[in-house]
């Protein structure tokens, strides 16, 4: 997918910083925003140097402007909470304000699933259940992917099931993973992590036979809890729930080339919703672009898939569209 335009900017700023000013910058900065900034890099194949001055004349105009930044942490509070809601914002600032992510955890974020997956698959499942509620969710489900379907389906129990993070959950954390995990928690607050929702925005990267796997077992341990997960998740045929409105929101935002990726694995019913709420011309055009498109990896259907659908959970948490559930069994047909 074609990087957004700021992330674009700053992958050309890098490139004309050279390698050691590059390198100091990413530094300083999270896994997720160097992989950003790292596919953007890869993809520029040779940018005119108007461009490159036009950025390098844009960042010393914004840096110009920079005044001194007093912290307040109750404006943060405050900031988080409006862009998070008061839900999500919780958990996070108090990770912030407390700093109780050990260090292990931070460098687990920056290693490939099957990697974790390697070292952690032997340890007790409610350690792995542990650790994989503080990475992001679409890193918890690749690491899950990695597992047994027996492991797999007892860790996703345990998740769903997981009431917070107690210290000596931690301390049993950093005792497995020795020293990967360098920072003791004995002092650490219970923090809001697991649970029903956290299980659902994983099962929404294992995949769909994965999906599935998971869900029936959990299902025969207790048929309310998998109804609920299952009404927490959002997959991709569930856009076929949003309205008109929300899917031409959508769209606006969605590359072309990426929604024809996306759609070679749509049914026949969401192209159709898909098609009826674009101009007649473009709907044409996107009709003769899929026919005309070969033969995709599903592995590269579904990371399309997923990046709309990260899209729809941005634009829902932003109020612009309404997400359904993933409804009952429909959503493994």
């Amino acid at each position: 997918m074609k990087p957004d335009e700021g992330i674009e900017k700053s992958a050309i700023l890098l490139l004309s910083l050279g390698q050691d000013e590059a390198a100091e910058v990413l530094k300083n900065l999270g896994p997720k925003e160097v992989q950003k900034l790292g596919y953007a890099m890869a993809a520029l194949k040779q940018v005119p140097r108007e461009r490159i001055e036009s950025v390098i004349n844009e960042f010393a105009e914004h840096a110009s402007k920079g005044v001194p930044v007093a912290v307040d942490n109750e404006a943060i509070k405050t900031m988080l909470t409006k862009a998070l809601g008061d839900d999500r914002a919780a958990g996070l600032i108090n990770r912030i304000m407390t700093g109780n992510d050990t260090a292990g955890i931070e460098g687990l974020k920056w290693m490939d699933a099957n990697s974790v997956a390697d070292l952690i698959r032997n340890e007790h499942p409610q350690i792995i259940a542990t650790i994989l509620v503080h990475l992001e969710f679409d890193h918890a489900g690749d690491i899950l992917k990695h597992f047994t379907d027996r492991l797999r389906n007892d860790v996703l129990l345990r998740i769903a099931t997981l009431d917070g993070v107690q210290p000596i959950a931690l301390r049993e954390l950093n005792e497995a993973l020795t020293r990967i995990l360098a920072n003791s928690a004995a002092n650490v607050k219970k923090t809001a992590m697991g649970g029903i929702r956290h299980a659902a925005e994983i099962l929404n990267f294992v995949g769909q036979s994965n999906e599935t796997a998971i869900i029936d077992n959990v299902r025969e341990y207790d048929p309310d809890l998998a109804q609920k997960i299952l009404d927490e998740m959002f997959v991709f045929e569930n856009l076929l729930d949003v309205d008109d409105r929300g899917i031409q929101l959508l769209l606006r935002e969605v590359q072309s080339d990426a929604l024809i990726i996306a759609l070679k694995g749509a049914s026949p019913e969401l192209r159709e919703k898909v098609f009826k709420n674009m101009s007649q011309r473009a709907a044409e055009m996107l009709r003769e672009d899929l026919e005309s498109k070969g033969p995709v990896r599903l592995s590269e259907v579904e990371n399309e898939q997923k990046e709309i659908l990260k899209v729809a959970r941005r634009l829902a948490e932003e109020g612009q569209i309404q997400l359904g559930g993933g409804g009952g069994d429909d959503a493994f047909v």
